[in-house]
């Protein structure tokens, strides 16, 4: 494949087919730059309003039944970039690098688990109509410029300040090939964020209202139900996002016309201790089913940002009809599309097969769904 041939572009035509068409049109729109659009920065009164009037869920454009949930077997299986000096956080080996088109690509390599894990949930989260970024599997990417170990070396110069100094070294015409990466795009639209507060917290869901144009509660209690699900325990402000779906920039002290808020970084699902069948399948769904308490309590720092919260009835209905439209076939596509049964790990975890996977999910879906009415 010619250096730099591969192209997001490419990525929009194949959103013709149902593997990317199951959430809103918006998200699969490129921006005339190939640049992903910078934040704008807000006054919290500003941001505030702008969450109060956010959707979190818009009708499929796919049917659920017939999304597709593993690789679009026409996606480039490798790809070509140089990379980019730039400050990457988080503990899962990643880097950024760019396209000859100048499109932005980040990168998660290795054998860590978010891979799988943020492949499987963003999909899920597509299909089911909610917001989240695209993110794909990749089975080759050669990056120009890379150092031998991107991740480290651009921690240990971001920690002394010398991330430039890179850039006097950096050879683009040597290259260092990975394997089996996840590679992701920003959904469409500018995020909103203050000086001090990138994305939102669970607990800021009560403040987004009907009334005032935002979402119903039956969508917001059904985002909160689906997180609990995928056991989205790493839920701090930063890993959701708050965006303006509008197709001009808002001028400063006007409004933007379309938020939406979505989950931005998902690579700890599935777990508690990200893809990890044993544990995931332990994780409790409610506190108190009979007043349909969701909780998060038994995971990692009980649930971060999310509380327990009592589910309404139209909210374990919403999410319920969704989920029960998925069928094995597409299940089974899920977790083997996104590497499941595959080892993880510096150290390899043990692989569990793709039925365990499929079982658990539906047993977790059953949870939901079984049972009596919530209360009003």
């Amino acid at each position: 494949m010619p250096r730099g041939a591969f192209s997001w572009f490419a990525i929009a035509a194949l959103c013709a087919t149902a593997a990317c068409q199951s959430t809103t049109a918006e998200r699969a729109k490129p921006e005339a730059t190939g640049k992903p659009a910078k934040s704008k920065k807000v006054t919290d009164a500003e941001r505030l309003d702008a969450l109060s009037r956010a959707t979190v869920w818009q009708a499929p454009r796919v049917p659920v039944s017939q999304a597709r949930l593993n690789s679009d077997p026409q996606q480039p299986q490798s790809i070509n970039c140089t990379f980019m000096i730039t400050e990457v956080g988080g503990t899962a080996p990643k880097f950024d690098c760019r396209l000859d088109s100048g499109e932005r690509l980040r990168v998660k390599y290795g054998r860590s688990p978010e891979i799988p894990s943020e492949v499987a949930a963003a999909r899920l989260l597509h299909a089911l109509g909610f917001g989240a970024d695209d993110v794909m599997m990749v089975e080759q990417l050669r990056c120009y410029g890379c150092p031998a170990e991107p991740f480290i070396i651009m921690r240990t110069l971001g920690l002394a300040g010398a991330h430039e100094w890179y850039g006097t070294v950096m050879n683009k015409d040597s290259y260092k090939d990975f394997e089996w990466v996840s590679v992701e795009r920003k959904h469409w639209g500018r995020a909103i964020e203050t000086e001090a507060i990138e994305g939102w917290a669970f607990f800021e869901l009560d403040l987004i209202d009907q009334q005032k144009g935002g979402a119903p509660k039956a969508h917001v209690d059904a985002l909160r139900l689906l997180a609990v699900l995928i056991a989205h325990w790493d839920n701090k402000s930063e890993n959701q996002r708050l965006v303006c779906l509008s197709e001009a920039d808002w001028p400063d002290g006007g409004k933007c016309s379309r938020p939406l808020a979505m989950l931005q970084d998902v690579g700890g699902a599935f777990g508690p201790r990200k893809v990890d069948l044993e544990e995931w399948e332990k994780a409790a769904i409610w506190g108190d089913r009979a007043t349909c308490t969701a909780t998060m309590d038994g995971l990692p720092y009980r649930g971060a940002t999310f509380k327990p919260v009592k589910i309404t009835e139209a909210g374990r209905q919403h999410l319920g009809a969704l989920l029960q439209q998925l069928s094995d076939a597409q299940l089974t596509a899920l977790f083997s599309g996104a590497r499941f049964d595959q080892s993880k790990g510096m150290i390899g975890f043990k692989t569990t097969p793709i039925p365990d996977w499929v079982r658990v999910f539906k047993q977790k879906v059953r949870q939901i769904t079984d049972g009596p009415a919530c209360p009003q």
